[in-house]
């Protein structure tokens, strides 16, 4: 009985231990949302920021239980202290447009931006300190902001959200405390679009749910469309001279990539969300052209008509849910040295490989692999920078007929034609990375994150790594089921 009694006892106090860490939801918080929106200005040298405006907004989505995050991702962190004590009592850690905008050419030729960003926290009872940490070029966060928030300031807005959004619940497990609460923006539908914006929602719902992990945990997801009809249907395509009038104000060749499909338009998307509880969100445009992005704990696009509709969604949720990372290196981007050379990337399913052979997803190596592990490099680099090549052509005389006024028709077969090669290319690249004597192993492959040398990834092929319909490596995978027992827990 003594023994019981003392395994008893050291129990209570190791739990009671781990719960000291974490800062007690209800001593310093109310149950209520506090939006910060600031701006965000410099080059790639440079960064300053200033506030907006504060909101106070719906019910806390988040959890109340893990309040200070744990898993180190992002090129910064929001954090919270208590005034009184300099305690740390929230913090978590995102990506932005601006972080990314950074290691392109205009910003490192010195030419300045500004980006509206916003710091989702719960709403604290008294004055605490806001921070905003950001990483240097060794992945080292500094703090780089900081001003002390009063949510009893009189200037602090609570004025009530847009009555005219409709709301259609899509999936509902329960309390957004121990849930994770996905928003699904509907943008580019018009007003009498709503049995599209349904049927999308629908169809997305069974592309979500029907891929692992999402699948095994959807009772832990409350989902929630979010319609405020646009003007115009569609979205922007500046290299085709096409503009359209919508309620995210959704474009392509965001940071002069064209298929990077982004809002800069943060204000407009924060107030329609605003009508949910999210911890995540998805802006789903109504188009047909190929296009997405995915930033950690901002949001991801995606477009709903394409054939490659499906990895879309999923590609795209990664990046902004579980922060990981492209693993892809032989398409074009916007970026220059994304990854500084050196370092190792805060994404978990990349790695610098800096300590061979210790990677940082050892425990699910696969026996007797070698590390870092050959695989067919060369042949799939050929293959694929060729058909890269063609795309690229085949995409700017696109671009320019439709500029141009030419013929519907002439448009439509050569749009056609790029959609055939680009499955074409998808299936071969499927049946040569399918029969590799490494397929379905775990291990250090070369080629990842925009880089064709010196940056690996977990497994030969992913669904972060091309397209298809195929599931998320083991990496990936767990990594995504972490964030959603963080949120639901």
């Amino acid at each position: 009985m003594k023994n019981f009694l003392q395994v008893i006892a050291t129990v209570f106090v190791l739990t009671s231990i781990v719960f000291a860490q974490q800062p007690q939801f209800e001593q310093y918080f109310k149950d209520q949302t506090m939006r910060i929106d600031y701006y965000h200005t410099g080059d790639s040298d440079s960064q300053t920021f200033a506030v907006d405006e504060i909101y106070l907004q719906g019910i806390w989505a988040g959890s109340t239980t893990h309040l200070i995050d744990k898993f180190n991702q992002g090129r910064y962190y929001a954090k919270v202290y208590d005034t009184d004590t300099g305690q740390l009592i929230f913090s978590k850690g995102f990506d932005s447009i601006f972080g990314e905008y950074q290691t392109t050419t205009p910003a490192q030729n010195g030419v300045n931006r500004t980006y509206h960003e916003t710091v989702l926290i719960p709403c604290p009872k008294d004055s605490v300190r806001f921070a905003i940490e950001a990483r240097d070029k060794q992945n080292n966060l500094h703090e780089a902001f900081t001003q002390v928030i009063d949510p009893n300031d009189v200037n602090v807005i609570k004025e009530p959200v847009d009555g005219d959004i409709q709301v259609i619940d899509v999936v509902t497990s329960g309390d957004p405390h121990t849930n994770v609460d996905v928003a699904i923006l509907a943008e580019g539908y018009a007003i009498d679009e709503i049995d599209k914006v349904t049927s999308d929602l629908e169809k997305f719902k069974g592309v979500f749910f029907g891929q692992e992990p999402y699948k095994s945990h959807m009772d832990k997801f409350n989902v929630y469309g979010v319609f405020k009809p646009s003007f115009q249907s569609g979205t922007d395509e500046p290299t085709h001279g096409t503009f359209r009038n919508t309620a995210v104000n959704t474009s392509f060749n965001s940071l002069n990539s064209p298929r990077y499909l982004l809002t800069e338009d943060n204000k407009a998307m924060r107030d329609i969300a605003a009508v949910v509880p999210y911890d995540a969100l998805f802006i789903m445009v109504n188009h047909k052209r190929y296009g997405g992005g995915g930033i950690y704990n901002l949001y991801c696009t995606f477009t709903t008509d394409n054939q490659w509709y499906e990895y879309l969604f999923v590609h795209e949720f990664g990046h902004s849910f579980a922060g990981l990372g492209d693993e892809y290196y032989t398409s074009s981007t916007a970026y220059n040295d994304f990854y500084p050379k050196g370092v190792e990337p805060t994404e978990p399913n990349v790695t610098a490989l800096l300590d061979p052979p210790n990677v940082k997803w050892a425990e699910y190596v696969s026996p007797d692999i070698e590390i870092p592990t050959p695989w067919a490099k060369a042949k799939y680099d050929s293959m694929s920078n060729a058909y890269q090549a063609i795309r690229g052509e085949l995409n700017n005389k696109i671009a320019r007929m439709k500029r141009d006024n030419a013929p519907e028709e002439e448009i439509a077969d050569l749009e056609e034609r790029a959609e055939s090669l680009s499955k074409e290319h998808a299936d071969t690249l499927d049946e040569f990375l399918e029969n590799s004597p490494y397929a379905g192993k775990v291990g250090a492959f070369e080629g990842a994150g925009y880089s064709s040398e010196g940056l690996y990834r977990p497994m030969l092929d992913c669904i972060m790594f091309s397209k298809g319909s195929k599931p998320y490596c083991t990496v990936c995978e767990q990594a995504i089921i972490d964030v959603i027992e963080y949120y639901s827990e």
